[in-house]
């Protein structure tokens, strides 16, 4: 099983272009993935600057897209921040996290993040994107999440509501419940107790989210750094700042992270950063899993 994850920066590369196939085609060059995590994919910011629109002008729907540009494959999608329009369009301007695979996809569900009141810093709200993918190692629960960048206040409680996220996966798991019947909204709760969690934790290597993310979980299989699985003790790789050093004057250095349930440590045979592609301000990333 190979999942690619990677914050797109809404396609816009460090040469300041929007080109949503330039990121598809560079992640298929990596690996031939099953499972590709995507953060800060839009919808509605297609308009001018002026209007409210992102820089480099993405579509207007980037998650159809995507689909378009993949075929065969299901792009899921989670918004976390979902604005009006500003200047009269008649298009909300949404802002969010994508799980595109060729697999089958079980259960689906969004995630809310806590977004604590922290008036001395700019914040939006954040969302933690969950599909429970049938793949050839078993039944994964993958989440695809983008953490708060400038309040640490938020950013621990965030983290905080992953760790609950997954013991409560856990005790579904353990104590499932069935489905009403067939036709029916009420289906069966059983959930797979192994999980992969990745994407933009905006918070450094070994930093307090990092660290808290790593710590045991009462009745729930802890979470492994899947890049110290497989690098051990080595520098670790940086996943932003390496090309664009306006968004990050203080240099590169790691903020995206594959964690994976303790059970999938002994399957783990690579996990890796693409130091080359400038197609983003971040690096992509990639796991494959035997």
């Amino acid at each position: 099983m190979r999942l690619v994850d990677w914050n797109i920066q809404w396609g816009r590369g460090v040469d300041g272009r929007v080109d949503l196939e330039r990121i598809v085609r560079e992640a298929r060059a990596l690996c031939d993935f099953d499972i590709m995590c995507m953060q800060e994919v839009t919808r509605g910011f297609h308009e001018p600057p002026s209007a409210g629109g992102l820089a480099g002008g993405p579509c207007a729907d980037q998650f159809s897209e995507l689909a378009a540009l993949l075929p065969g494959m299901t792009v899921i999608d989670a918004i976390g921040s979902d604005l009006p329009s500003i200047g009269g369009s008649a298009h909300r301007r949404q802002f969010g996290n994508a799980i595109v695979t060729r697999l089958p996809v079980r259960q689906v569900l969004r995630h809310s993040l806590p977004w604590p009141a922290d008036p001395a810093k700019p914040s939006m709200l954040r969302v933690a994107l969950e599909a429970v993918i049938d793949t050839d190692i078993g039944a994964l629960r993958v989440i695809s999440t983008h953490l708060e960048f400038y309040s640490e206040r938020q950013r621990l409680a965030q983290v905080e509501r992953l760790r609950d996220l997954h013991k409560e996966a856990c005790d579904h798991a353990r104590r499932p419940a069935q489905g009403e019947k067939p036709d029916s909204p009420f289906a069966d709760t059983a959930r797979p107790l192994s999980a992969i969690v990745c994407g933009d934790f905006n918070s450094a290597f070994e930093s307090a989210a990092y660290r808290r993310m790593l710590e045991p979980i009462p009745g729930a299989p802890a979470f492994a750094d899947a890049w110290r699985r497989a690098h051990g003790n080595a520098p670790r790789a940086p996943t932003v700042g390496l090309y664009d050093r306006e968004q990050w004057p203080d240099g590169p250095f790691a903020c995206d992270f594959m964690f994976i349930t303790e059970d999938l440590e002994p399957r783990v045979a690579s996990c890796e950063v693409d130091a080359h592609s400038r197609s983003s301000d971040h690096q992509p990333m990639w796991l494959e899993l035997r």
